[in-house]
Protein backbone atom coordinates (compact mmCIF):
# COMPACT_ATOMS: atom_id res chain seq x y z
CA UNK A 1 0.00 0.00 0.00
CA UNK A 2 1.32 3.58 -1.12
CA UNK A 3 1.93 6.14 1.55
CA UNK A 4 -1.03 8.18 0.09
CA UNK A 5 -3.26 5.56 0.19
CA UNK A 6 -2.40 4.77 3.98
CA UNK A 7 -3.10 8.52 4.89
CA UNK A 8 -6.15 8.33 3.01
CA UNK A 9 -7.28 5.55 4.97
CA UNK A 10 -6.36 7.41 8.13
CA UNK A 11 -8.47 9.94 7.32
CA UNK A 12 -11.41 7.47 6.88
CA UNK A 13 -11.03 5.77 10.29
CA UNK A 14 -11.04 9.10 11.88
CA UNK A 15 -14.16 10.25 10.24
CA UNK A 16 -15.43 6.89 11.09
CA UNK A 17 -15.02 7.94 14.70
CA UNK A 18 -16.43 11.60 14.54
CA UNK A 19 -13.53 13.00 14.39
CA UNK A 20 -12.31 15.48 12.16
CA UNK A 21 -8.62 15.40 10.54
CA UNK A 22 -6.39 18.65 11.23
CA UNK A 23 -3.35 17.31 9.82
CA UNK A 24 -2.32 18.62 6.44
CA UNK A 25 -2.33 16.63 3.35
CA UNK A 26 1.09 16.85 3.35
CA UNK A 27 2.94 14.04 3.53
CA UNK A 28 3.22 13.16 7.52
CA UNK A 29 3.80 10.30 9.60
CA UNK A 30 1.18 9.30 12.20
CA UNK A 31 1.81 7.03 14.80
CA UNK A 32 -0.54 5.34 17.07
CA UNK A 33 0.32 5.98 20.76
CA UNK A 34 2.50 3.09 21.91
CA UNK A 35 1.88 1.43 25.31
CA UNK A 36 3.96 1.39 27.72
CA UNK A 37 5.51 -2.55 28.99
CA UNK A 38 3.32 -2.03 32.24
CA UNK A 39 0.12 -1.55 30.22
CA UNK A 40 1.08 -3.81 27.99
CA UNK A 41 1.89 -6.77 30.09
CA UNK A 42 -1.21 -5.93 32.20
CA UNK A 43 -3.62 -6.20 29.75
CA UNK A 44 -2.25 -9.90 29.02
CA UNK A 45 -2.83 -10.44 32.24
CA UNK A 46 -6.06 -9.53 32.26
CA UNK A 47 -6.95 -11.50 29.21
CA UNK A 48 -4.96 -14.64 30.69
CA UNK A 49 -6.41 -14.22 33.94
CA UNK A 50 -3.73 -14.79 35.22
CA UNK A 51 -2.13 -13.21 38.75
CA UNK A 52 0.57 -10.56 38.70
CA UNK A 53 3.18 -12.04 41.07
CA UNK A 54 3.73 -10.28 44.07
CA UNK A 55 6.50 -7.71 44.58
CA UNK A 56 7.27 -8.16 48.37
CA UNK A 57 6.26 -11.21 50.39
CA UNK A 58 3.96 -10.38 52.71
CA UNK A 59 5.54 -9.71 56.31
CA UNK A 60 3.93 -11.94 59.24
CA UNK A 61 2.20 -11.05 62.10
CA UNK A 62 4.75 -11.42 64.78
CA UNK A 63 3.62 -9.19 66.81
CA UNK A 64 2.34 -11.55 69.45
CA UNK A 65 4.59 -14.82 69.72
CA UNK A 66 4.29 -15.96 73.22
CA UNK A 67 3.58 -19.37 73.84
CA UNK A 68 1.96 -21.23 77.24
CA UNK A 69 3.14 -24.16 78.76
CA UNK A 70 7.26 -25.13 79.44
CA UNK A 71 9.53 -26.22 76.38
CA UNK A 72 10.20 -30.02 77.53
CA UNK A 73 12.56 -30.42 74.46
CA UNK A 74 13.36 -28.30 71.36
CA UNK A 75 10.21 -27.72 69.61
CA UNK A 76 8.05 -29.43 72.34
CA UNK A 77 5.97 -28.07 74.32
CA UNK A 78 4.07 -29.11 77.50
CA UNK A 79 1.12 -27.46 79.53
CA UNK A 80 -0.16 -28.79 82.87
CA UNK A 81 -3.48 -28.21 83.97
CA UNK A 82 -6.11 -29.12 86.85
CA UNK A 83 -9.57 -29.13 86.62
CA UNK A 84 -11.41 -29.46 89.54
CA UNK A 85 -14.30 -32.59 89.37
CA UNK A 86 -16.29 -34.10 91.86
CA UNK A 87 -14.95 -37.09 94.32
CA UNK A 88 -15.45 -40.59 91.97
CA UNK A 89 -15.92 -44.15 93.02
CA UNK A 90 -12.59 -46.55 92.40
CA UNK A 91 -13.98 -48.61 89.99
CA UNK A 92 -16.50 -47.54 86.99
CA UNK A 93 -18.85 -50.56 85.50
CA UNK A 94 -18.67 -50.25 81.56
CA UNK A 95 -22.31 -51.58 80.56
CA UNK A 96 -22.36 -48.41 78.83
CA UNK A 97 -20.08 -49.95 76.14
CA UNK A 98 -21.92 -53.28 76.18
CA UNK A 99 -19.40 -54.95 78.68
CA UNK A 100 -19.60 -56.54 82.09
CA UNK A 101 -16.71 -55.63 83.47
CA UNK A 102 -15.68 -52.60 85.37
CA UNK A 103 -12.02 -50.59 85.27
CA UNK A 104 -10.21 -48.78 88.49
CA UNK A 105 -11.02 -45.26 87.92
CA UNK A 106 -7.66 -44.10 87.74
CA UNK A 107 -6.79 -46.15 84.40
CA UNK A 108 -9.08 -44.42 82.06
CA UNK A 109 -6.75 -41.42 79.91
CA UNK A 110 -8.94 -39.58 77.57
CA UNK A 111 -7.00 -38.70 74.96
CA UNK A 112 -7.37 -36.51 71.69
CA UNK A 113 -4.88 -34.91 68.88
CA UNK A 114 -5.06 -31.78 67.05
CA UNK A 115 -3.74 -32.90 63.16
CA UNK A 116 -2.91 -31.00 60.23
CA UNK A 117 -5.64 -32.53 58.40
CA UNK A 118 -8.70 -34.86 58.42
CA UNK A 119 -7.80 -36.68 55.29
CA UNK A 120 -5.37 -39.27 56.86
CA UNK A 121 -2.69 -41.01 55.53
CA UNK A 122 1.02 -40.69 56.06
CA UNK A 123 1.27 -36.66 54.97
CA UNK A 124 -1.25 -35.91 58.11
CA UNK A 125 0.58 -35.46 61.21
CA UNK A 126 -0.70 -34.45 65.11
CA UNK A 127 1.17 -31.30 65.92
CA UNK A 128 -0.64 -31.25 69.54
CA UNK A 129 -1.65 -34.66 72.09
CA UNK A 130 -4.11 -33.73 75.12
CA UNK A 131 -4.24 -36.35 78.10
CA UNK A 132 -6.30 -36.28 81.11
CA UNK A 133 -6.45 -39.16 83.56
CA UNK A 134 -8.95 -38.24 86.99
CA UNK A 135 -6.69 -38.16 90.56
CA UNK A 136 -7.87 -37.24 94.04
CA UNK A 137 -7.42 -33.73 92.87
CA UNK A 138 -9.60 -33.78 90.01
CA UNK A 139 -9.09 -34.06 86.00
CA UNK A 140 -5.32 -33.66 85.36
CA UNK A 141 -4.73 -32.69 81.78
CA UNK A 142 -1.49 -32.88 80.30
CA UNK A 143 -0.87 -30.93 76.11
CA UNK A 144 2.30 -31.88 74.24
CA UNK A 145 2.23 -29.28 71.28
CA UNK A 146 5.08 -28.77 68.86
CA UNK A 147 6.71 -25.82 67.77
CA UNK A 148 9.18 -27.34 65.48
CA UNK A 149 8.32 -30.35 63.21
CA UNK A 150 12.05 -31.69 64.31
CA UNK A 151 10.17 -32.97 67.31
CA UNK A 152 7.77 -34.80 66.47
CA UNK A 153 9.47 -37.83 67.99
CA UNK A 154 9.87 -36.34 71.55
CA UNK A 155 6.16 -35.74 71.35
CA UNK A 156 5.24 -39.52 70.38
CA UNK A 157 7.99 -39.96 73.22
CA UNK A 158 6.10 -38.40 75.68
CA UNK A 159 2.77 -39.52 75.24
CA UNK A 160 4.42 -43.16 75.14
CA UNK A 161 5.28 -42.39 78.65
CA UNK A 162 2.40 -42.09 80.09
CA UNK A 163 0.94 -45.34 78.73
CA UNK A 164 1.08 -48.61 80.46
CA UNK A 165 -0.55 -51.93 79.83
CA UNK A 166 -3.60 -51.06 82.20
CA UNK A 167 -4.07 -47.92 80.67
CA UNK A 168 -7.59 -47.68 79.17
CA UNK A 169 -8.17 -44.98 76.33
CA UNK A 170 -11.23 -43.10 75.93
CA UNK A 171 -11.86 -41.24 72.93
CA UNK A 172 -14.26 -40.14 70.73
CA UNK A 173 -14.01 -41.34 67.52
CA UNK A 174 -10.56 -42.32 68.07
CA UNK A 175 -10.48 -45.67 66.95
CA UNK A 176 -11.13 -44.84 63.62
CA UNK A 177 -9.19 -41.72 63.19
CA UNK A 178 -6.59 -41.00 66.38
CA UNK A 179 -5.78 -44.00 66.89
CA UNK A 180 -4.84 -45.39 63.27
CA UNK A 181 -2.87 -41.19 62.55
CA UNK A 182 -0.58 -41.82 65.77
CA UNK A 183 -0.07 -45.87 64.55
CA UNK A 184 1.32 -43.86 61.27
CA UNK A 185 3.43 -42.02 62.83
CA UNK A 186 5.05 -44.40 65.38
CA UNK A 187 5.50 -46.50 62.18
CA UNK A 188 7.30 -43.92 60.05
CA UNK A 189 9.27 -42.47 63.41
CA UNK A 190 10.34 -45.83 63.83
CA UNK A 191 9.27 -46.45 66.88
CA UNK A 192 6.91 -49.17 68.79
CA UNK A 193 3.23 -48.25 68.81
CA UNK A 194 2.20 -48.45 72.40
CA UNK A 195 -1.39 -48.02 71.78
CA UNK A 196 -2.54 -51.72 70.74
CA UNK A 197 -1.03 -52.42 74.21
CA UNK A 198 -3.95 -50.69 75.54
CA UNK A 199 -7.63 -51.20 76.05
CA UNK A 200 -9.41 -48.53 73.96
CA UNK A 201 -13.10 -47.16 74.92
CA UNK A 202 -14.74 -45.02 72.08
CA UNK A 203 -17.39 -42.75 73.28
CA UNK A 204 -18.62 -42.35 70.04
CA UNK A 205 -20.27 -45.93 69.76
CA UNK A 206 -22.29 -45.80 73.07
CA UNK A 207 -23.74 -41.97 72.57
CA UNK A 208 -24.95 -42.97 68.68
CA UNK A 209 -26.71 -46.10 70.38
CA UNK A 210 -28.29 -43.85 73.04
CA UNK A 211 -29.17 -40.34 71.11
CA UNK A 212 -28.89 -41.05 67.01
CA UNK A 213 -32.41 -40.18 66.14
CA UNK A 214 -33.30 -38.40 68.87
CA UNK A 215 -30.64 -35.70 67.85
CA UNK A 216 -29.42 -33.76 64.83
CA UNK A 217 -26.14 -35.90 65.04
CA UNK A 218 -23.90 -37.22 67.73
CA UNK A 219 -21.15 -35.03 67.51
CA UNK A 220 -19.29 -33.72 70.64
CA UNK A 221 -20.37 -30.65 70.71
CA UNK A 222 -24.24 -31.53 70.32
CA UNK A 223 -23.51 -33.56 73.51
CA UNK A 224 -21.93 -30.74 75.28
CA UNK A 225 -24.64 -28.62 74.43
CA UNK A 226 -27.37 -31.14 75.32
CA UNK A 227 -26.17 -33.46 78.12
CA UNK A 228 -23.42 -31.25 79.73
CA UNK A 229 -24.89 -27.87 79.28
CA UNK A 230 -21.39 -26.32 77.37
CA UNK A 231 -21.41 -23.72 75.03
CA UNK A 232 -18.41 -22.86 73.63
CA UNK A 233 -17.11 -19.34 73.47
CA UNK A 234 -14.56 -17.96 71.15
CA UNK A 235 -14.07 -21.67 70.14
CA UNK A 236 -11.65 -22.12 67.06
CA UNK A 237 -13.08 -24.61 64.94
CA UNK A 238 -10.87 -28.22 64.57
CA UNK A 239 -11.25 -27.31 61.13
CA UNK A 240 -8.70 -24.13 61.12
CA UNK A 241 -6.12 -25.50 63.73
CA UNK A 242 -3.91 -26.74 61.15
CA UNK A 243 -3.97 -23.25 59.57
CA UNK A 244 -2.90 -21.73 63.17
CA UNK A 245 -0.40 -23.87 63.95
CA UNK A 246 1.31 -23.66 60.63
CA UNK A 247 0.73 -19.76 60.98
CA UNK A 248 2.90 -19.54 64.05
CA UNK A 249 5.74 -21.70 62.62
CA UNK A 250 5.83 -19.71 59.45
CA UNK A 251 6.66 -16.70 61.45
CA UNK A 252 2.84 -15.13 62.92
CA UNK A 253 1.27 -14.79 65.57
CA UNK A 254 0.70 -17.70 68.44
CA UNK A 255 -2.97 -16.20 69.32
CA UNK A 256 -4.65 -18.70 67.23
CA UNK A 257 -2.33 -21.44 68.48
CA UNK A 258 -3.37 -20.52 71.87
CA UNK A 259 -6.88 -21.11 71.03
CA UNK A 260 -6.11 -24.33 69.48
CA UNK A 261 -4.83 -25.19 73.08
CA UNK A 262 -7.68 -24.12 74.74
CA UNK A 263 -9.86 -26.13 72.28
CA UNK A 264 -7.88 -29.21 73.07
CA UNK A 265 -8.35 -28.66 76.65
CA UNK A 266 -12.01 -28.48 76.82
CA UNK A 267 -12.44 -31.55 74.41
CA UNK A 268 -10.46 -33.52 77.11
CA UNK A 269 -12.89 -31.94 79.73
CA UNK A 270 -16.23 -32.99 77.47
CA UNK A 271 -14.97 -36.00 77.05
CA UNK A 272 -14.72 -37.03 81.00
CA UNK A 273 -18.15 -35.73 81.04
CA UNK A 274 -19.73 -37.43 78.70
CA UNK A 275 -18.26 -40.65 80.03
CA UNK A 276 -19.65 -40.00 83.37
CA UNK A 277 -23.15 -39.05 81.75
CA UNK A 278 -23.25 -42.74 80.09
CA UNK A 279 -22.00 -44.22 83.50
CA UNK A 280 -24.64 -42.13 85.61
CA UNK A 281 -27.11 -43.64 82.54
CA UNK A 282 -26.63 -47.08 83.40
CA UNK A 283 -26.52 -47.20 86.90
CA UNK A 284 -29.87 -48.80 88.22
CA UNK A 285 -32.07 -46.21 90.14
CA UNK A 286 -31.24 -45.21 93.66
CA UNK A 287 -34.88 -46.59 95.99
CA UNK A 288 -36.33 -44.47 98.22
Amino acid sequence: MTQAATLDRLRTLRRQAGQEASAPRAAVTVAAPRATPAQTIDDLRRLLRVRAPALTRPVPDAHDRALTGEEIAPGLRLIESLQPWDPLPARMPLGFARRDDDIATADVLFFDTETTGLAGGTGTRAFMIGAARWTDAGLCVRQWYLTAMAAERDLLAAFAETLSSGTVLASYNGRSYDAPLLAARYRLARMANPLPACDHVDLLHPVRRRYRGRWENCRLATIERRVLGIVREDDLPGSEAPAAWLRYLRGGSARDLRRVVDHNRQDLVSLAGVWGHLVACEAPPVSG
